[in-house]
């Protein structure tokens, strides 16, 4: 497939003649025209001025590109006006409590009608202001690429028809976003027949990366799709008609709205104005997004590069509109952008960025480009273990299932509190309604815990028996254990698409340091007494490791594997974001939606099921010391 692409818009003659007009504008005034007289100095408007209180802009990004990069546009400006923009990450009802509790100012991202049943009860209670539409033509509802549209899925009604094909999948945002709620409305009520059907739920990145996979492999994929956003250009892309019930008419059809916090403009009325003025078109957003999604730009430097290009733009959002000081604002900005163009020695050095970023973006496109196959064979192999074991446990009867834990927390620990205790929470978890999404974590923690024990205890043996390997193990171990866990998600997200292929194997890589630097320790803790001992019977390597060395390290090794348990159950949430489903689903939907009951219950099962893991596969002290 052919990627179609914008050519990025270039600050040539043209503009800086029309740059200087508008200087010139901004230091003289409006010139006279011959249909209209010059409007007397005493009936202009003055610019408003802001206050010391208004000098922090407190702004609100909810990681959508185009929020994103609007944000960045008006962080900008501001910034040159001689204001302090001040950006926080939130999701879309975090946003609207945090407006709410006088936590965030500004909001640029107010996509309507699909925010509508979160900012409600806002609007209701007057602590939100709409300043006003910001965007309009823009579109928010389900796609499908081109050869799926030709095959015969152009409406939502027919997406049921082709459910086998799209595994019963509907790709969208994240837990607790508008998309999330719509379509889990829909699924719920039925419409369109998709009862049947599941949400796979991820960001942005996530869900698009899903759609890239699927177009390579010419897949039939149903997704959430919007316009702005250069994924109308990359994708060659159809909406779905008929889905007026959910996302509104005219293939979703909506405007984007600027928010501030209840007064907000009356307290700092040049920014007020600015905010009234600010207006996008779908082409400026689009090509603003292909520079941070595509080029990977800097949000802030790719928002510079586009002032530069658009003075005309920019000099309609700053008409009467000041800096801090009380100077006109559009000079201010034009001479902030001039003195940008000379390189300083950070701009210099920055200038000349070493490719570190770029050349992990080659490596991972090439590993995935010549590596599919293996890739493919084992996200299926993984993905089939992985579902076949939570089908296996889904299908033992619950009640079943709980006295077999029962039993084996009996056989294992002989102990009458932890007896008593696991079917107890046990009978909580499903009393909560969380029975199913605990067996999925459960399948989830079981595989990872069994792939790092199998490969980390080798590990650690050969690294006890070999200084050499050991000492070159520890930096790459304190890579592996220091690195964002954030940070393992992008490239297995890429290699093996959405779902718990990407989570699983990212839990892999951030457990797998603890049963190799335990099995390590433990090997060559080993007291030299029994080494002795056992060379001089005449024992073997193989006998010696079997009978003497890995008995001596049996507690630490298990101690790692615990730990390994731990670590794989900590990932849960961080799983959900990339489709992985489990317990961190309900986590990071009640984050989303600060829903305070939701993340309790469903944070004290992800508890109570740590403690019977750890419970369960933990030596006794007791027997620790006897031994």
């Amino acid at each position: 497939m052919t990627q179609r692409r914008t050519q990025r818009p270039c600050f040539e003659r043209p503009r800086l003649a029309a740059l200087a007009l508008v200087a010139l504008g901004a230091l003289c005034g409006p010139l006279p025209s011959a249909t209209a007289a010059p409007t007397p100095a005493a009936a202009r408007p003055a610019p408003a001025s802001d206050g010391a209180q208004c000098r922090t802009i407190r702004l609100a990004d909810i990681g959508w590109a185009d929020v994103t990069a609007t944000t960045a546009l008006f962080s900008d400006i501001t910034a040159d006006l001689g204001y302090r923009p001040k950006v926080t990450l939130l999701s879309v009802p975090v946003t609207f409590a945090s407006m709410k509790w006088n936590n965030i100012d500004v909001f640029l991202g107010n996509w309507m009608p699909a925010q509508t049943p979160i900012i409600a009860p806002y609007l209701k209670d007057h602590s939100i202001d709409v300043i006003g539409a910001n965007l309009t033509g823009a579109r928010y509802t389900l796609a499908v690429p081109a050869y799926t549209y030709r095959a015969g899925l152009r409406t939502f009604e027919d997406i049921k028809r082709f459910g086998r094909s799209l595994h019963d999948t509907i790709y969208g945002l994240e837990p607790g976003s508008p998309a999330d709620h719509m379509l889990l409305g829909m699924i719920h009520r039925n419409l369109y027949g998709l009862g049947g059907f599941h949400v796979t739920s991820s960001s942005e990145a996530g869900m698009l990366a899903q759609v890239a996979r699927a177009v390579r492999a010419r897949r039939p994929i149903v997704f959430l799709a919007w316009e702005p956003h250069p994924m109308n250009m990359e994708f060659h892309l159809k909406y779905l008609s008929g889905g007026a019930q959910v996302f509104g008419p005219d293939y979703g059809s909506a405007e984007v709205f600027t928010n501030t916090r209840a007064g907000y403009s009356a307290e700092c009325p040049n920014i007020g104005r600015l905010l009234r003025n600010l207006k996008f078109t779908i082409p400026g957003e689009t090509a603003l997004m292909y520079a941070i999604l595509k080029e990977h730009e800097p949000p802030r430097a790719a928002a510079a590069a586009w002032i530069r290009a658009h003075p005309l733009a920019v000099a309609a959002w700053l008409e009467g509109v000041s800096t801090l000081d009380g100077r006109p604002g559009l000079t201010a900005v034009l001479a902030s952008h001039a003195r940008r163009l000379p390189r300083t020695f950070q701009g210099w050095i920055a200038s000349h960025k070493i490719p570190v970023g770029a050349a992990a973006t080659v490596a991972i496109d090439y590993i995935k480009a010549h590596g599919r196959g293996f890739f493919d064979g084992l996200s299926r192999v993984v993905r089939g273990g992985v579902d076949g074991l939570t089908a296996v446990l889904a299908d033992i009867p619950s009640w079943l299932l709980l006295l077999a834990l029962t039993a084996l927390a009996w056989i294992l620990r002989r102990s009458i509190a932890l007896t008593l205790f696991v079917p107890l929470a046990l009978l909580l978890i499903m009393n909560l309604g969380y029975w199913a999404d605990t067996l999925e974590t459960l399948s989830l923690v079981i595989v990872a815990t069994a792939l790092s024990a199998l490969i980390g205890v080798p590990v650690g043996i050969a690294a006890a028996h070999r200084p050499t390997l050991n000492a070159l193990l520890r930096p790459v171990l304190d890579l592996m254990q220091t690195l964002p866990t954030f940070v393992y998600l992008i490239p297995t997200l890429v290699l093996f698409g959405l779902g718990v292929v990407p989570g699983l194997i990212s839990t892999v890589i951030f457990a797998l340091p603890a049963p190799i630097r335990l099995t390590q320790l433990g090997v060559s803790s080993v007291p030299r007494p029994l080494i002795e001992a056992g060379e001089s019977f005449g024992a073997t390597r193989l006998q010696m490791l079997l009978k003497i060395e890995l008995p001596s390290a049996a507690p630490t090794i298990i101690a790692g594997i615990t730990q390994c348990i731990m670590l794989s159950l900590s990932m849960v949430v961080i799983a959900a974001l990339v489709g992985a489903g489990g317990l961190g689903v309900p986590v990071v939907r009640a984050l989303n939606t600060v829903q305070i009951g939701m993340g309790f219950e469903a944070g004290l099962v992800i508890v109570l099921l740590a403690i019977i893991l750890d419970r369960i596969t933990s030596r006794p002290a007791g027997k620790e010391r006897k031994e």
